[in-house]
């Protein structure tokens, strides 16, 4: 594991920076290391101090005569580095450096972490941090907690990676009134060596780890996080919060695609085509995983509502039903043993309203009755607790019912403490207890997600034939010149080379040209004003479509030969010869925009969606993260609002959605091929119900020089 073992399962710890003053870092930490009982050597550190904590203290790490896995160090920054050095000549074999004050305030502080890392290096040693709050590690053979928090960890199945050590403290203690156990925590700080990709590899075999939460402010290499994750999530969930917004919308974009590459697109498209769960707060992350961490992942989406109250029921509802979520009704069998069980009761439906008087009773015969029925797959159980009934009945009235159900189940306990008799029991027993009934749904909402993840085919990724010289003539020829643009008929020659499908053309300068052009390609046929060069030809009136005989033509060429020459009377433009570009005319399809854009992290961002003129207004489009398998690409057009217009909506018929995908497929081979492409627009792409009628109508691309 390259290393990183010696930071999790280390036999020996060295504490540097130990205190013996209570309220400082140094002694938390050796505080916490003792009492969580360590099951290895503890060596405190500290020129000042002949013994702290009834143990004998080292000045230095040279002094300490055992061998060391792994080293603490919390001292002030300036003398971190060289104490690292002694480490590494001591033979340590990983460092947790929790001091601050490097990269992340600039100046100084970057180079004493350049040094850092650069000592990390020649010594072959691990490094956590700098700027972090410690590692946990709960495995009874290991007992390890070298964090400065008052709140331990308990021992359990959740592995928690952040990037933020001020969150630390917060999260354990939260995490401990949750109830949630943690097999690993790794606070990670400034990513100096060890990231959090190098931690899931490590994770990701580890028995104890089988749901893992990410805090995240950045990506260190996303590629490799794609790789890592999409093998994870096959057998372990991930949760992640990720923190912070892209500046990808904030700069000026030259195309559809870029312009729509808004906030931080490139991580909710990554995410997606790893299968990892995505919250919008550190809430929702423990919300989700104390669902996975204690429950079944459900076999569907339908759920059941058992409450003894109406308001909370409908709310909870609404909330399901809103995330695409099903509460359908009690039929059957079920409804009438409900009614038998539930003697008084008036109306049965789903959501079940037992009343306000329900007591633990109630709640257990309709449980009973519900876990059996095979019509859903997860139970939400909601109480309002009436000053007459007793809580803890409920509580083990409620466990009692749901017994031995493969469901997963959930409960609300609305005006409830959180330290109840009632939620530690239930907790205690690994049902999940929430404030809000809108909780549970965003919860069940996200783990069907996954498990629509897991259900999808393991993805392929194709490679074509093409013809990469001629793409790569065209692309270094724009790099000669100063437009940094490609457009016209070298856009469609592009894709042309690459087997996407594009449409007949020729560029003329004359109209006798255009007719003759126009009788070549066949009727009908479309005019594009070729020079100069305009990259949103409609904007000026520079197109003329539908042109079906030669007299038609000709008008319209004489038509936009004014129309341009106007406007660039006057100009240097105005010596340009005009010409335009005569195309074969595609109708009866659905027009889409198939383009990408470079997001700084992520690279290319693939994009796809509803097109023509009115794109950036309907934004009805989905991204991925190149490069695309086959799956991704079906995903990416599936999640389009508008997907039922291109399978078939209210007699109309599906498009060719094989051309479609392969389209995208063959775009993300060419982005692959040539780093000088940073953004590219095919809009439109007609996508026909007819095999060979799909076609690339105009396409852009924009070049950078390397």
């Amino acid at each position: 594991m390259d290393g990183i073992e010696y930071i999790f399962r280390p036999k020996s710890v060295a504490m540097i920076g130990a205190s013996p003053r209570k309220g400082t870092i140094g002694r938390e930490i050796l505080h916490n290391v003792i009492i969580n009982e360590f099951n290895g050597k503890v060596f405190p550190v500290n020129p000042k101090y002949g013994v702290i904590h009834s143990i004998k203290c080292y000045s230095t790490i040279l002094d300490v005569p055992d061998a060391v896995d792994l080293a603490i160090i919390a001292i002030p920054r300036d003398g971190v580095p060289d104490v690292a050095e002694k480490c590494g000549q001591k033979g340590v074999r990983g460092i947790v450096v929790i001091s601050a004050g490097f990269k992340e305030v600039g100046g100084r502080g970057i180079e004493l972490e350049d040094r850092l890392i650069e000592i990390c290096r020649r010594y072959r040693m691990r490094m956590i941090g700098p700027n972090c709050f410690g590692v946990v590690n709960t495995d009874p053979d290991i007992s390890l907690n070298c964090t400065f928090g008052k709140t331990g960890a308990l021992p359990g199945r959740v592995g928690f990676i952040s990037q933020s050590g001020a969150l630390g403290e917060a999260i354990m203690n939260h995490a401990h009134q949750l109830g949630l156990g943690f097999s690993m925590v790794a606070s990670i700080g400034n990513k100096a060596d060890i990231s959090a990709n190098n931690i899931l590899d490590f994770w990701k075999d580890d028995p104890r780890t089988e749901v893992i939460l990410l805090y995240l402010e950045n990506f260190g290499n996303p590629r490799n996080f794609t790789k890592i994750a999409r093998e994870i999530t096959r057998t372990k969930p991930i949760v992640a919060v990720k923190a912070g917004r892209t500046s990808q919308g904030a700069k000026a974009a030259s195309s559809h695609t870029g312009a729509l590459a808004e906030l931080d697109v490139g991580v909710d498209a990554l995410f997606d085509q790893c299968g990892v769960m995505r919250v919008s707060s550190v809430e929702e992350l423990f919300d989700v995983a104390s669902a996975l961490a204690n429950q079944p992942i459900p076999r569907g989406k339908r759920v059941a509502i058992v409450s003894n109250a109406g308001g909370p029921a409908l709310l909870a509802t609404d909330a399901l039903v809103g995330m695409g979520m099903e509460v359908a009704p009690y039929t059957g069998e079920t409804k009438r043993q409900l009614k038998r069980a539930l003697s008084g009761q008036g109306t049965v439906n789903n959501p079940l309203d037992l009343v306000a008087g329900a007591g633990g009773k109630k709640f257990k015969a309709a449980l009973k009755v519900v876990k059996e029925d095979k019509n859903y797959d997860s139970i939400m159980t909601i109480f309002v607790p009436p000053v007459t009934i007793d809580q803890l009945e409920v509580a083990s009235s409620i466990l009692e019912g749901v017994k031995d159900t493969d469901k997963m189940v959930l409960a609300c306990f609305m005006g409830t403490e959180e330290g109840s008799d009632a939620v530690n029991f239930l907790k205690q027993n690994r049902i999940p207890v929430y404030q809000f009934p809108e909780a549970i749904a965003k919860t069940l909402y996200l783990i069907d997600s996954y498990r629509q993840w897991l259900e999808r085919p393991l993805g392929k990724f194709r490679s074509f034939s093409v013809n990469r010289a001629a793409a790569q003539k065209i692309l270094e020829g724009a790099l000669e010149t100063s437009e940094g643009a490609i457009i016209g008929e070298k856009a469609l020659d592009v894709l042309a080379a690459y087997g996407i499908p594009v449409t007949k053309n020729e560029i003329v300068s004359s109209e006798k040209d255009a007719v003759s052009a126009a009788e070549r390609i066949g009727f009908p046929v479309v005019l594009k004003v070729n020079t100069p060069v305009i990259l949103h030809k409609t904007e000026i009136g520079g197109v003329k479509v539908d042109l079906r005989t030669p007299r038609e033509v000709k008008t319209a060429f004489a038509s936009l030969k004014k129309k341009i020459t106007a406007s660039k009377r006057g100009t240097a433009r105005g010596r340009e010869k005009f010409s335009v570009f005569v195309q074969e005319m595609v109708s009866g399809g659905i027009e889409t925009v198939i383009g990408m854009t470079t997001d700084p992290s992520f690279g290319p961002l693939l994009m796809f969606g509803l097109g023509g003129i009115y794109v950036e207004i309907l934004k009805d489009v989905s991204f991925g993260i190149n490069p695309l398998n086959d799956n991704d690409a079906d995903e990416m057009i599936k999640n389009l609002k508008s997907y039922p217009l291109l399978t078939g909506f209210r007699g109309t018929e599906p498009v060719d959605m094989p051309t479609l995908k392969e389209s995208l497929l063959r775009l993300s081979q060419l982005v692959s091929d040539f780093d000088v492409i940073s953004e590219v627009d095919i809009n439109p792409f007609i996508a026909c119900p007819k095999k060979g009628d799909s076609k690339a109508v105009d396409a852009r691309f924009i070049v950078k020089k390397l």
